[in-house]
């Protein structure tokens, strides 16, 4: 049998002042705020054990079973995407999945692909954007470019 809330409207209306008055009186982070959380969580494959990161199924098997587990925070930049100033690359993680970052600390030429990255922060504050990531070793030069 469907069960209701019994409490009155009263109630509820001094529960959702106070809950937004908590709300209110909450610093919210500006965007530009530093880094506060280095870690990158994916998700694996409970069938499969393909990693993926923020999908709803499987690219693999099109399970929508999935564990959470902590990444290493590292990879190697595999091509840009988009325009020069949003400095926006794929990056192949260590742990075999694939992730859309921005590149920070560095100027959008300095970043060539074959560079490795490492986990500044993993979502922006109020989580929203993309991660981002830094240079830990530029990208292996070639003596000849053809």
């Amino acid at each position: 049998m469907l069960q209701t809330d019994t409490r009155g409207l009263t109630e509820f209306a001094d529960d959702h002042e106070t809950a937004a008055a908590a709300a209110t009186t909450a610093a919210a982070a500006p965007p530009d705020a530093p880094a506060v959380c280095r870690e990158l969580q994916f998700q694996r494959c409970l069938w499969c054990g393909t990693p993926a990161y923020r999908r709803s199924t499987c690219r693999a098997c099109g399970s929508m079973a999935f564990k959470r587990e902590h990444s290493e925070g590292s990879g190697v930049v595999v091509r840009r995407y988009g325009h020069v100033p949003h400095n926006t690359w794929f990056v192949a993680m260590d742990e075999g999945f694939n992730l859309l970052c921005q590149v920070t600390g560095s100027a959008p030429v300095a970043v060539a692909v074959g560079a490795r990255v490492s986990v500044v922060r993993s979502v922006a504050p109020l989580g929203q954007g993309l991660p981002v990531v830094e240079l830990t070793h530029p990208a292996p030069t070639l003596e000849r470019w053809w």
